[in-house]
């Protein structure tokens, strides 16, 4: 049954999420045109066809909504934001893995949207939005599955029958030998080294494009951190005698001419990093092993000083748009 909103305002909830949609949404709207002037694959085209479509759609639903509210539309990312006459910087693969990424990063946001919402429409949009990005994430899936693309995480053996925990030493991890990692801390490691693989093909290419001088070196930078840390989920694995995946081969090509906007490449930039707290996060969470916990949270530290000084450098150049934010009181009380 229809529910009447006409006199209910967007609570603070619906803000946060509709201003991370619409720029999130305008942001991949860019990324996937400038990918389609180049991509050869026809399943891979097909696939960016359908995630270019879901974005411009999703914008235009968040646009009506704002409309109807009286509220300013956010600036976003626009075609001044992309060349997509520039030379290819990326190969079809690194496009197919970039479109299951935005299907796998849609899920989560918007199932974090849904429960957070209270109106009935804005409800329904994001029950849309998550049936939208399981349909984007399953599809590309599939495509890497067709094309022998898609890596798998480690196999390990089923176990006998079921088991508890009745020593201490589960926990352990700094001294003496460790126990072998759980299928919970594995799919973790996967995970992460899954991402990483991607982030650092596209912060080196974004590296090579950038125009200014302090974003090339914030991208070269963030690329080191994450082939780091990416060492570091290797070395855990390897210990266990779990074999990491194998190398996706998904590098930038050498064009060094000028893509997307730095104001883009730095939202991109700072999206991942925000992904990698929320994901190491949920590792260090899910990991018992004291050695495995301490390691995410030592990578969550790094990461959090690389958005920081990722977040001076839009600040300075003007490009960090500000979500909608509560008054100051204190500022409006001084007159």
């Amino acid at each position: 049954m229809e529910i009447s909103h006409d006199h209910i305002k967007l609570t603070s909830s619906e803000l946060s999420a509709l201003f991370g949609s619409y720029l999130n949404n305008t942001l991949a709207s860019c990324i996937t045109s400038y990918f389609l002037e180049h991509v050869e694959d026809p399943d891979v085209k097909s696939s960016l066809e359908y995630a270019l479509k879901l974005a411009k759609a999703q914008t235009a639903m968040i646009t009506d909504i704002y409309k109807t509210e009286g509220h300013p539309i956010p600036v976003g990312f626009t075609e001044q934001d992309v060349n997509v006459k520039a030379p290819r910087l990326f190969s079809d693969e690194f496009m197919l893995y970039y479109v299951q990424g935005l299907g796998a990063v849609g899920l989560n946001t918007h199932s974090v949207a849904l429960p957070t919402s209270t109106r009935h429409d804005i409800r329904e949009f994001y029950t849309s939005c998550l049936q939208s990005s399981a349909q984007l994430f399953n599809r590309s899936t599939n495509v890497l599955l067709e094309k022998g693309l898609y890596i798998r995480p480690p196999y390990i053996p089923y176990p006998e029958q079921p088991e508890f925990v009745h020593k201490q030493h589960f926990l352990a991890g700094w001294m003496g030998e460790q126990r072998a990692l759980t299928c919970i801390e594995i799919s973790f490691l996967f995970t992460n080294l899954y991402r990483n693989a991607l982030e650092i093909s596209m912060l080196t290419g974004f590296s090579q494009v950038a125009k200014s001088k302090a974003v090339r070196q914030y991208m070269t930078r963030g690329a080191e951190v994450v082939r780091h840390h990416s060492d570091v989920f290797s070395k855990f694995l390897e210990e266990s005698n779990v074999p990491a995946p194998v190398s996706w081969g998904i590098i930038p090509t050498a064009s060094q001419e000028p893509v997307f906007s730095d104001k883009l490449m730095m939202f991109q930039a700072a999206a991942l990093n925000a992904a990698g707290v929320g994901y190491y996060g949920a590792s260090m969470g899910g990991s018992p092993r004291r050695d495995l916990a301490a390691a995410y949270g030592r990578l969550i530290i790094e990461i959090g000083e690389l958005a920081a000084d990722g977040a001076n450098i839009m600040i300075e150049n003007g490009w960090l748009e500000r979500a909608p934010s509560a008054p100051d009181r204190r500022d409006l009380a001084r007159g």
